[in-house]
């Protein structure tokens, strides 16, 4: 089934609508989950989570791309439990070091969640990817979306842990200069 029929059957209020996007896309929501979470049982009620957030989102909005809404909504969903689950041992885990890192680029730490979550949703973000290499949108993306380890990156594309660390360097002082140009900044 694809997305359009998924998201019809969302619109016309029929679970069915559920079933297919959660077999569709279920294993991706619940990697990104996991990555945030590293608990399997917290994962797969965050997934439910972002189908049942889904279900009350659509209508009235409609995803122009389906997989993206849904992993955004699981990226959001698992931050906010992980906050609320590690809210006194702030700093500890994989969340705070992927954030550190963009706040080399996007000052504070609470801007840059604010930033990069409203640039996930505009043309300023998908604009800047297309004036990088496509393999290093790809790196990017598992880093900062996804929130993959480098090695876990490194083994997905067949590439050097070294090469992913440099890139996501590289590619982190290219948005840096791309936002300041921009004056997103």
């Amino acid at each position: 089934m694809n997305d359009k029929s998924m998201i019809a059957l969302f619109e016309q209020r029929n679970e069915q609508g559920i079933a297919e996007a959660n077999r569709a896309y279920g294993g991706l929501l619940h990697t990104i989950a996991m990555h945030i979470l590293h608990d399997s049982r917290d994962a797969e009620e965050c997934v439910n989570d972002t189908m049942l957030k889904a279900w009350n989102t659509i209508p009235p909005q409609k995803p122009t791309h389906f997989p993206a809404f849904l992993a955004k909504l699981t990226r959001n969903l698992a931050i906010n439990r992980y906050r609320a689950d590690h809210a006194e041992k702030r700093g500890g885990g994989e969340v705070p070091v992927v954030l550190d890192e963009l706040a080399e680029c996007i000052p504070g730490q609470a801007d840059t969640e604010q930033v990069l979550d409203r640039m996930a949703l505009t043309e300023a973000l998908e604009q800047f990817l297309t004036t990088i290499p496509e393999q290093h949108a790809k790196i990017f993306m598992r880093r900062y979306f996804a929130m993959l380890e480098p090695g876990e990156i490194a083994a997905e594309l067949s590439v050097s842990e070294n090469t992913v660390r440099s890139t996501l360097r590289r590619t982190r002082e290219k948005l840096q200069f791309f936002l300041e140009k921009e004056e997103l900044l």
